[in-house]
């Protein structure tokens, strides 16, 4: 195995713990939207295949909030109120996991690329 084969396994969750998942991949950015809803939240999403990521937490542990267009399942701790993951579909009708970076433990934000996403305008 080479060291660019290496599967990286984050583990993740809301501030309670209530809901609780494992997302693989390698950390290349994060985004940056300007949405009223991402703005708000301070959220830094990482999108990857939703076959990526794996709850460790039944499904019924989230409330799932969705606005403008309603494209984007934003899930959410029912009991704290954190926001760890949102469902959706990319461009070409994949199905995607936006991870909050901000719920990955250990994880140092300085380090990853950030770009910004003009989301008021889509």
């Amino acid at each position: 195995m080479q060291a660019e084969d290496v599967v990286v396994l984050y583990q993740g969750s809301c501030h309670c713990g209530k809901i609780a998942f494992e997302v693989e991949g390698e950390i290349d950015q994060a985004m940056d939207c300007n949405c009223s809803h991402c703005s708000r939240k301070g959220y830094r999403l990482w999108f990857v295949p939703h076959t990526q990521l794996t709850l460790k937490t039944p499904v019924g542990d989230y409330a799932t909030y969705r606005f403008n267009k309603h494209i984007i399942e934003h899930h959410f701790c029912s009991k704290c109120g954190c926001a760890p993951f949102a469902s959706g579909r990319d461009r070409e009708g994949n199905k995607m996991a936006g991870i909050n970076l901000r719920c990955i433990e250990n994880l140092d934000l300085s380090t990853v690329k950030t770009i910004q996403v003009d989301g008021r305008s889509f």
